[in-house]
Parts: C-alpha cells; sequence; structure tokens
C-alpha cells in the first residue's frame, strides 16, 4: 500500500510542477507578445522629439528619473500637429512655426550662435505601448544656421534632411517568412525598414534670409531623403564628376596625362635607340655584309 501511494504522490509532483511551468511560460509569452519590434512601413508616420532646454542658459532639462527630456518638436501651421516624418517619402515638407515665443526664440539664439546644439531624436522602430527606452530612439542632429544680431534673427530656413535605413524604401522587399507564392504578390505597402542615423543641416538662401523678430513665424522647409546604404551613393555635381557620378575629372586627366607621357617616352625610344638600329641593319643587309662582319670582325673565329 505504501508503495502505490508513494509513486501515487510522485507522480502528483510531477504533474504540478510541469502545469506551473507551463503556466509561467504562457504568462511570460503573453507579456512579451506585446514587445515584438516591427519594423516601419512605407509611409507611416512618426514624430520628432527635441532636447528640453531652458530659455535662460540653454542647459538640458531632466526629468524626476534623471534622464534627458525630449519634446515634441514646435507644432506646425500646415497641419496643426508637431512636425511629423513620413517613412520613405521624399516629399518636401513646409512647417512654419507661427509665433516665436519669447522662450522658443532665445534657443534659437543659442542655436544659431552654437552655444547648444539643437538635439533631436527619431523612434528607431515603431514605438510599442509599453515604456520606452533611450535605445529605442536615433539621435538627430539638426544644423541650424543663421546670422545672430542684436535685435533680430537671420535664420536660413532650408534644411537637407538624410536619414539612413536597413531597406530601401523605394525597392521591394518582403520578410524572410513570405513564401515565394507571397513573395510574387509584393507591393509598395509592404516595405519595411527601421532608422539607423538620420541628420539636417541648414542651407543659405539665394537671396536675403528671412529677419525674425520674436512674435514673427519661422517657416521651415525640409528636403528629406532616405538612403538604405550605410554610405552615401557617388555625387552627381558637375564640380566632382563628369559623367554620372561614377568617372571623376581628375581620373580623366590621370589618363589623359598617362597617355601622352606614354606616348612621348615610347617616341623618345623608337627615334633615339630603335631606329637608328634598323637603319643600320637594313644597310648592313643592302651591302652584303655578314653579322660578324657588322660586330667589327672581318673574319670569323679571329677575334685579337
Amino acid at each position: 500500500m505504501l508503495i502505490p501511494l508513494f509513486l501515487f504522490l510522485i507522480c502528483s509532483a510531477v504533474i504540478a510542477r510541469c502545469a506551473s511551468h507551463v503556466a509561467s511560460d504562457h504568462d511570460e509569452k503573453v507579456l512579451k507578445a506585446p514587445r515584438t519590434e516591427r519594423s516601419y512601413q512605407l509611409g507611416e508616420r512618426f514624430l520628432v522629439e527635441c532636447l528640453n532646454r531652458t530659455s535662460d542658459t540653454g542647459e538640458h532639462i531632466a526629468d524626476e528619473k534623471g534622464e534627458l527630456q525630449f519634446i515634441p518638436f514646435p507644432t506646425c501651421e500646415e497641419t496643426e500637429r508637431p512636425l511629423e516624418l513620413i517613412f520613405g517619402s521624399e516629399e518636401d515638407i513646409n512647417c512654419t512655426i507661427p509665433s516665436l515665443p519669447d522662450p522658443l526664440f532665445h534657443l534659437l539664439e543659442f542655436y544659431i550662435h552654437n552655444d547648444a546644439p539643437l538635439t533631436c531624436r527619431l523612434p528607431s522602430l515603431p514605438l510599442s505601448t509599453y515604456e520606452t527606452k533611450p535605445q529605442d530612439y536615433t539621435i538627430f542632429q539638426i544644423a541650424l544656421t543663421g546670422t545672430l544680431q542684436l535685435s533680430h534673427l537671420h535664420i536660413n530656413p532650408q534644411l537637407n534632411v538624410i536619414i539612413h535605413t536597413t531597406s530601401s524604401p523605394k525597392g521591394k522587399g518582403k520578410s524572410k517568412t513570405r513564401s515565394k507564392s507571397e513573395s510574387s504578390e509584393e507591393d509598395s505597402d509592404d516595405i519595411e525598414g527601421q532608422i539607423l542615423a538620420a541628420t539636417a543641416y541648414s542651407l543659405p538662401p539665394t537671396s536675403t534670409s528671412p529677419k525674425l523678430i520674436i512674435g514673427d513665424s519661422l517657416p521651415l522647409q525640409l528636403a528629406v531623403r532616405w538612403y538604405s546604404a550605410r554610405t552615401l551613393p557617388p555625387s552627381t555635381s558637375r564640380f566632382s564628376s563628369g559623367l554620372g557620378g561614377h568617372v571623376h575629372i581628375s581620373t580623366v586627366v590621370y589618363c589623359l596625362l598617362s597617355f601622352f607621357g606614354g606616348g612621348a617616352v615610347s617616341l623618345a625610344y623608337f627615334r633615339g635607340v630603335e631606329l637608328p638600329k634598323r637603319i643600320r641593319r637594313y644597310g648592313f643587309e643592302k651591302l652584303g655584309v655578314s653579322d660578324n662582319a657588322r660586330s667589327g670582325y672581318a673574319f670569323p673565329g679571329k677575334r685579337d
């Protein structure tokens, strides 16, 4: 009687242990399910957040946890929302900041005078409902240029934005789990990607940059470009290349100099060395002089 009872207790303990493991694994999977990272889809929007600074000294502001505090970019007049970027879209974005308040105006003075950088961030992947961490973002530095005057500012509002991703926004791609039949039906809506790096810089305007005082509007123009590679493509500027960005002017000049230099050396060698030898050989053949006589010996075998 004791042996069956002992076996029953052992089996009950094993079953309870397995059930607890299954339940814990299930709970863990349920908790981790919403944390599954997904890539950006083509056309998906995301907010731009910038580092919060004091308008008096330009120092950054930390939250109650001691971490840097980021706030949404100022509201754009066109959309009545903070600045948003569209993944994979290379359309120019207009963002007019209406009626510059006094704190923002003084912060612009810090940015223009390079006393403090305009540091922003972009979500590397679409944000989940869980609390995000600093490593979930990509730092987005904006080099805003202009002229600082005593009573006003001149800001260059035209910005070039460069963003590197893990996949080409203009290409077509599917995840590795898709079958061949599904991949044959892929379209632009299935393009995915992750943001790796981003930067922006302003260009000097063709005319005078707008004059700004407190209460004026700041019209920003952003030309966003996306690159799936870690390096930028070859330049197509006429100052650095001549044939589609692959053959540079320096390469063409080097080839021409090498061609003419090699031709000059070959011509000098032919006229100074090879041509006299051939003329001398031709003359000996016409006169019937033997090979031994050509070397200065009239009779073969006598070399004293």
